[in-house]
């Protein structure tokens, strides 16, 4: 090992902490201040732990502290460079590839049980009788109250071709079901809707960059295609992303052979590497939109943002979320990994969409307000002026929707998934997508079903903003001088339940009728139904069907939003 220059050998350092400085390769020549503070921060920390293992007062766990020590290092750097243990190495692999084996189910916690959220068409517990619903009381005949969903998870989890025993109890059934299932490998489609909305429009949903995904891509616009379809509407909205390749492929399917798609580039340098599409395409002039949200991320605004910088279609919706980090996997002992941001990528103009400033983001996580001193402008091949310093801004925003305090109220207390509950046991089948609508009839009977509850509670959006006018007044003596008035006013605001529902009963008739379509048609039809009222849907289609516009806004004549500076 090297010598450190001017500075005396730690003669305390460990044996432990010098192998593993070595073993890992941390000492380079010509950088001894650092060598040296490596070696020494390390050597700290080690005999930190031994003190803490050896003398404190009670019983300590190691892998939890050191895995509560490595997580608060990761999150001085940036949201995306985190650990994976290896209790979380399923959950890794699913997010990559899509595939697990188990049984083929979304669960969800409520009260002191695991319910089945949404069983998947096909898959064993599907097959086996499985419904969403089903509170799930014994696994192997273990009993699973007080479990979480990651207890449970894992118990549902286990080898392909092995049988798991569940017992559940279902809304309106006098006793307990218990089946027999086998699992399987479970691989999810990472396009879980594809259709015609139009006589000549397709539209393809693409909900993860999973392994082999781009495959499934190019099967759906080949059978649009067939269909008759003359345009193509790819819907990323709420795609958290995924696999870089992926996302390369999928902009290759419309783009030439040989069109930069995308670059990367970070402290490795031979690491660098311009991606560009490979193949030949499936069709570079079929006119395209792609819709995008606060959720779309990553891998979904590579695939956005290289569309918008080559100018081969429009982008509609809302600001994407701001993430244009690359992260890679590195082994790490004991089948565990880390995930560490290596490089940021760049779009074809040659911008980066990573938001500028990680400590300002909105309460999803995505960008928030970014000065214009810190934003670049950028051209796209026509010359359109677009922007960097977070996120794609569609060529045409369509607001996003707010929910009401009652519709939150109402998801976040499982409301909906209650009734819903009740609803099946009492009907054996629905109108289909197409035709369903959530009649006058479900809703009284859904407003009835809330009154009843006892423990329905919420507060409206005026509520809050009086009580921070209540302590804004008592801090600055105006309350007490005004309290009849205040106590008036307050009275006035109280909630009204049945009011609330019957004047927001636009939204919550959509999300009741997603969760009644979820129970009799699964996920697709779910995606049917919510399509029928979808505004950035309709708009997209305003816009891909006005030939003018559509090439006006690609060619910079007609005005987009793409290079708004205004930030959310």
């Amino acid at each position: 090992m090297k010598k450190f220059k001017g500075k005396k050998w730690l003669g305390w350092t460990s044996g432990i902490a010098i192998g593993l400085i070595v073993s890992l390769g941390f000492v380079s020549a010509g950088n001894e201040e650092r060598n040296f503070s490596i070696v020494k921060n390390l050597d700290v920390f080690y005999s930190l732990f031994r003190e803490l293992n050896t003398y404190y007062v009670d019983k300590t766990d190691p892998g939890e502290l050191i895995e509560k020590a490595i997580n608060a290092m990761l999150e001085s750097l940036d949201p995306y460079t985190t650990y994976i243990p290896e209790t979380e190495m399923d959950d890794f692999n699913f997010m990559t590839t899509g595939e697990y084996a188990g049984i083929g189910a979304l669960i969800t916690q409520m009260d002191d049980y695991v319910y089945i959220s949404q069983p998947y068409k096909g898959f064993p517990a599907d097959e086996a009788g499985l419904k969403a619903g089903d509170k799930i009381v014994a696994i192997d005949g273990q009993d699973m109250k007080g479990k979480n969903s990651e207890e449970v998870s894992i118990k549902l989890k286990g080898p392909a071709n092995t049988e798991v025993k569940v017992k559940v109890e279902r809304y309106g059934v006098d006793k307990p079901l218990e089946m027999a299932i086998v699992r399987k490998n479970i691989q999810i489609n990472p396009v879980p809707y594809y259709g015609m909305v139009e006589n000549n429009t397709g539209i393809i949903i693409l909900s993860n960059f999973t392994h082999n995904c781009s495959a499934q891509v190019e099967k759906a616009l080949k059978k649009l295609k067939d269909q008759g379809a003359e345009k193509i509407i790819l819907d990323l909205r709420g795609n958290p992303g995924g696999l870089l390749d992926e996302a390369v492929k999928v902009v290759n399917l419309f783009v030439p052979r040989g069109s930069e798609v995308v670059s990367t580039r970070g402290k490795i340098k031979q690491w660098d590497k311009i991606y560009r599409a490979t193949k030949a395409p499936v069709d570079t002039v079929i006119p395209l939109a792609v819709m995008v949200n606060r959720g779309s991320a990553s891998a979904s605004e590579i695939v956005a943002g290289a569309i918008q910088d080559l100018d081969r279609g429009v982008i509609v919706g809302s600001r994407s979320f701001g993430k244009g980090l690359v992260q890679t996997t590195r082994n790490l002992p004991y089948n565990t990994k880390l995930k560490i941001t290596t490089a940021k990528y760049y779009i074809p103009s040659g911008r980066c969409i990573q938001a500028l400033d990680y400590s300002h983001r909105n309460e999803d996580g995505s960008v928030g307000f970014v000065p214009d001193s810190l934003i670049s402008e950028y051209q796209t091949n026509n010359g359109r002026t677009v922007f960097d310093g977070g996120g794609i801004s569609p060529d045409v925003v369509v607001p996003r929707d707010t929910f009401s305090n009652i519709a939150y109220a109402l998801i976040a207390q499982q409301t909906i998934f209650r009734y819903a509950n009740v609803f099946c046991s009492q009907h054996t089948s629905i109108p289909t997508p197409e035709e369903f609508s959530v009649t006058d009839e479900i809703y009284n009977d859904f407003t009835g079903y809330v009154l009843s509850l006892d423990d329905f509670k919420y507060t409206s959006a005026s509520r809050e903003r009086f009580k921070k006018l209540v302590e804004a007044a008592k801090g600055e003596g105006y309350y007490e001088l005004h309290k009849k008035e205040f106590m008036a006013l307050e009275e006035k605001l109280n909630v009204d339940v049945s009011f609330d529902l019957g004047h927001f009963r636009d939204e919550v008739d959509d999300l009741l009728g997603n969760e009644l379509l979820k129970r009799f048609y699964y996920q697709e039809g779910a995606i049917k139904y919510a399509l029928k009222d979808d505004k950035v849907l309709k708009k997209t289609m305003d816009i891909i069907n006005d030939d003018a516009q559509y090439h006006g806004i690609l060619t910079g004549s007609v005005l987009s939003h793409a290079g708004d500076r205004l930030r959310r």
